[in-house]
């Protein structure tokens, strides 16, 4: 399972870089219509999702718990699917939308890190940004008539933490990769 997780440690690093782009998309584009962020939500969440599914099957057979990382893609599929086929939905279900997917999110990236504490170092990451998730979703529930330039500020701020956490997960991973390569020889 390790040695899995290590040889696809570039999954993290990619979804990571997604979520950043998002991010930064979110952040530079405050004013944007609802649409827009409508679209750039439905496929990041989509993209993702599919990364989360590929790591999933990837981990089919080797991974006790691979069903909650292909759990996680399946979310998202649905969730950036649901998105993009109703761009013209209101503000309101949008951001319950998000909040939802960023809860679901959340209890399974801790979920898979309680599963992986025994196995790697550093698992704290994958809880942090699982508890980020859960926070968001909390806070878009609790304060629904923000705005939306304040959700597009929150999730943008949400999307590069949850990005940067993802990319020290993949690196922390591709460094157990060279460290099985040297006790295998």
């Amino acid at each position: 399972m390790l040695n899995l997780l290590s040889r696809n440690w570039w999954y993290f690093v990619l979804r990571g870089l997604l979520a950043i782009a998002f991010g930064v998309l979110a952040l530079v584009w405050p004013l944007a219509t609802l649409t827009t962020l409508v679209i750039l939500f439905g496929v990041f969440a989509l993209a993702n999702g599919i990364f989360a599914v590929i790591t999933g099957i990837a981990s089919y057979g080797s991974k006790e718990r691979w069903w909650a990382e292909l759990l996680v893609g399946v979310a998202g599929i649905i969730f950036g699917l649901l998105t993009l086929l109703w761009p013209g939905m209101t503000g309101l279900v949008l951001l319950y939308l998000i909040a939802a997917w960023a809860v679901v999110t959340g209890i399974f990236q801790i979920s898979a890190a309680i599963r992986l504490r025994k196995v790697i170092h550093g698992e704290w990451i994958l809880i942090l940004s699982g508890i980020i998730s859960i926070l968001l979703g909390l806070v878009l529930f609790a304060y629904p008539g923000a705005g939306a330039i304040s959700m597009a500020w929150l999730i943008g701020a949400y999307a590069i933490v949850w990005g940067f956490l993802l990319i020290i997960l993949g690196f922390r991973l591709r460094g157990l990769k060279k460290e099985i390569k040297k006790a295998a020889a």
